[in-house]
């Protein structure tokens, strides 16, 4: 029983993870980032090669660099490179091509996968399972900040390889995502639609 009650209070403090798309300046001590990487270096992953790495970003001017960056590309998506599908499916979340929070959140984490590296910082070899890997390690490292009372927000512009540019990181790795973190702002609200979460017999099957 004592595993079922950690379960379901666990359960309860991931309902209330919501994405936010409104920050506060608050500054966030960078020890609690660095808690946070290191929890998503815990995940597993392929041969346990650890294909990632986290830039995190509190420089005005580099978040400024990728606010820039990343609304030049939302704007050609919203302009016409997405389907109407698409943009018929995110539409009740309310996004469009600006994003003040690039530069509001006191941190930006860029994360990377590494399609070569192995176990330690000199060896080159192939790593495996590179993109299930890194998902993981996402996700944890997503939990993990929501668990220090933090906000999040993933954000993938399409292409990415600018961020290569203005983290400083070789072009042979991917990335994947930024991760906007910090306290959400006073007026921050989240949508009804993402309110909407399926339900046990949906997304689990029992054999």
């Amino acid at each position: 029983m004592e595993r079922l009650a950690r379960a379901e209070a666990f359960l309860e403090t991931m309902r209330t993870r919501h994405s936010c798309r409104s920050f506060s300046d608050r500054d966030v001590p960078r020890e609690v980032i660095e808690a946070a990487i290191l929890t998503a270096g815990t995940a597993p992953s392929g041969a346990n090669h650890q294909p990632w790495h986290f830039a995190a970003i509190s420089s005005p001017g580099a978040k400024l660099a990728i606010r820039v960056a990343a609304e030049e590309e939302e704007r050609s998506f919203y302009g016409g490179r997405a389907s109407k599908e698409w943009l018929d499916a995110i539409g009740p979340l309310g996004t469009n091509a600006d994003k003040p929070y690039l530069e509001t959140a006191p941190w930006l984490i860029v994360v990377f996968a590494q399609r070569r590296g192995g176990i330690d910082a000199v060896t080159d070899m192939q790593n495996y399972y590179v993109p299930e890997s890194v998902g993981i390690a996402c996700g944890m490292l997503l939990t993990a900040l929501h668990e220090a009372g933090l906000a999040t927000l993933t954000h993938t512009p399409n292409p990415m390889k600018f961020l290569n540019r203005i983290c400083q990181r070789p072009a042979h790795e991917k990335p994947m995502m930024i991760i906007v973190t910090g306290h959400a702002a006073e007026d921050a609200t989240v949508p009804a639609h993402a309110l909407k979460k399926k339900s046990l017999e949906q997304i689990a099957s029992w054999l």
